[in-house]
């Protein structure tokens, strides 16, 4: 319980300061991070300065970025108090989750509308190993219509979440019984590489360019588990070429990579949807390996469907990089070249 949120506490002497007072030191040793690495994120993030003092923090700065600071403090402990970690990702998540903040936070009332924006609208995917929750207003509306629509597309850079947070919901819903399977695939496309012919056999050949889906996939389900639904085929990894001549029903199918689909490719992937499935096409349209002159299927079905009814297109930017801080400017500074004259 943060007391400063039912009775306020006398205020410090300085005007410019916040006071804030936790009641379970434990749990503030857990808000504050590790050599208080959590409070010095969030002093860079929102340009404040915070002491510590027994079980107060002192927030020193602007008006509206101590607003915001206690808002996020009160919001971080209460996380706390539910049983849930306080990573650094998720600290940088509630900031980017509010970026209208400072425009209403004004003094202790705003603050504590900014406390309630942050308590209202969260999703959260649950699964055998984590629970996954969107960092972005772009994910968050990517996870959403994951849920309601039959068909999402998830278009955007490196980095955002858009094949992560796929898998996430396909194992939550298998795992709550809304679908009968798992089906992964993407295009075997090397990456401007040529591999040359791979050993052994095919799922020797085709393992590594699927490794990317083995990977979000090992995160969600217990390797023990993950195998044996792999050879109950539960669940199954294959290149887009295998998916002809099927009918996926009862499934949530994803395909990764789907700008290095051609037309034809892309079509009859999404003529594979069977009853009771929902399908994801996830894809970046700045990073196509396809041969000089074929067309990206992405490309074309973004023109095509636009208007379908049961079809959603989702857009990221580099706003929504959750990878590397350093990933976000290494993919800006890419679109500022390609957008400058040559």
């Amino acid at each position: 319980m943060v007391i400063s949120a039912l009775t306020p506490p006398s205020q410090p002497e300085n005007t410019d300061d916040t006071l804030i007072e936790f009641s379970d030191n434990r749990l503030l040793i857990d808000l504050c991070g590790e050599f208080d690495s959590n409070l010095a994120l969030i002093e860079s993030l929102l340009a404040v300065q915070i002491l510590r003092r027994g079980n107060q923090l002192v927030v020193h700065g602007e008006p509206e970025s101590r607003a915001r600071a206690r808002a996020l403090l009160e919001s971080l402990y209460e996380r706390l108090e539910q049983g849930r970690a306080v990573e650094p990702g998720q600290i940088e998540a509630e900031v980017r989750m509010s970026p209208d903040a400072a425009q209403r936070a004004q003094g202790d009332a705003a603050a504590a509308d900014q406390l309630e924006m942050f308590r209202t609208g969260r999703v959260e995917i649950r699964t055998r190993k984590k629970s996954v929750e969107p960092r972005t207003e772009a994910q968050r509306s990517y996870v959403k219509a994951l849920w309601r629509d039959e068909m999402t597309f998830g278009i955007g850079p490196a980095g955002t979440g858009k094949t992560y947070l796929a898998v996430a919901a396909g194992v939550s819903m298998f795992l709550d019984g809304k679908v009968e399977r798992i089906i992964l695939s993407r295009p075997a496309v090397e990456a401007g590489e040529r591999l040359g012919f791979l050993p052994g056999d095919m799922k020797e050949k085709v393992d590594p360019y699927m490794q990317p889906l083995y990977d979000a996939l090992n995160d969600f389900i217990p390797g023990k588990q993950l195998a044996r639904l792999m050879e109950e085929r539960h669940i199954e990894i294959a290149p887009l070429a295998f998916m002809r001549g099927r009918t996926l029903a009862h499934a949530f199918v994803v395909l990764d990579e789907a700008q290095n689909a051609t037309a034809m490719q892309m079509k009859m992937f999404l003529t594979r949807l069977g009853e009771g499935s929902r399908m994801v096409v996830t894809g970046d349209r700045s990073q196509v390996d396809l041969p000089r002159g074929v067309s990206s299927g992405l490309a074309e079905a973004e023109r095509i469907l636009a208007n379908v009814r049961g079809v959603s297109f989702s857009y990221f930017t580099a706003a929504d990089v959750v990878r590397h801080p350093l990933v976000a400017r290494i993919i800006e500074a890419y679109e500022r070249d390609d957008a400058s004259p040559r």
